[in-house]
């Protein structure tokens, strides 16, 4: 690690959330700060680029002493910019997105635009972290969870994280009893089951509002869906690596081409 490690930060929820705010402020503490974050909501986005449109990106004064840019395209798409425009020849020691307003526990991990903001970071052989808050008012408090990021990152720069592996960490709301501690988790088995309510436009035209309910089928201990319920923060280590390595010894063996 060096003497002042640069630290990249991005996240989904957009340069002016107040999550990225309590994030930049604790990165401060640790290193030289560069945010490269989208300008508009990013939610749900997953690991969408910019393929069919242009990407704008302007360099902004919101964070005190803090170099930031905000950016047109998608959390992935924040990430690339720096890399191969903001920084140019500088490799940041760390990537850092969130804070998020919401949970990216379970199968969220899949849609969530923070988390693929830090995986991006992952493929390009960096160390990475989504933080997420499971609160998902704007005005949400943000205080508690400095102290949490803050044993983590440092732990992520002088210990490392391994190679294309990205960590997601959530974070329980701030409650009358303090944060238990730290658990290193599995990702939970569960799901969104959605619905979708029919409704019409002032011009009798048909639109669809997509709702639901997440179910969780996991019974484990073990799990980051466990953690956030008995009040610990969550850290499952995630891979781009989608292969089900375990399935392709039946293919071959057991399906005739």
């Amino acid at each position: 690690m060096s003497a002042s490690p640069l630290i990249l930060i991005s996240n989904d929820d957009g340069i002016t959330a107040p999550g990225i705010r309590t994030l930049v402020k604790v990165m401060k503490e640790l290193g030289e700060v560069v945010v490269v974050a989208p300008n508009s909501p990013q939610s749900g986005m997953g690991h969408a680029i910019t393929v069919g449109d242009t990407l704008r990106l302007e360099e902004v004064d919101i964070f005190d002493d803090v170099k930031a840019y905000e950016c047109s395209g998608t959390p992935a798409d924040c990430v690339k910019m720096a890399k191969h425009y903001v920084l140019k020849d500088r490799q940041p020691d760390l990537i850092v997105s969130g804070i998020n307003h919401g949970s990216n526990t379970s199968i969220s991990v899949l849609y969530s635009g923070t988390m693929s903001a830090a995986l991006e970071g992952a493929i390009e052989g960096m160390p990475a972290i989504g933080f997420s808050l499971c609160d998902y008012s704007w005005g949400a408090d943000f205080s508690h969870t400095e102290k949490w990021i803050k044993i983590i990152a440092e732990q992520a720069l002088s210990k490392g994280i391994s190679k294309g592996v990205a960590l997601n960490v959530n974070i329980p709301t701030k409650q009358n009893e303090e944060i238990k501690g730290i658990k290193i988790c599995r990702q939970a088995r569960a799901k969104w089951e959605e619905n979708f309510d029919e409704r019409n436009d002032p011009f009798g035209r048909r639109y669809f509002w997509m709702a639901g309910n997440f179910v969780n089928f996991d019974k484990g201990e073990d799990n980051d869906e466990w953690a956030i319920a008995n009040n610990y923060v969550s850290i499952v280590p995630c891979q781009y690596d989608l292969t089900a390595h375990h399935t392709i010894t039946e293919l071959n063996e057991e399906w005739e081409f």
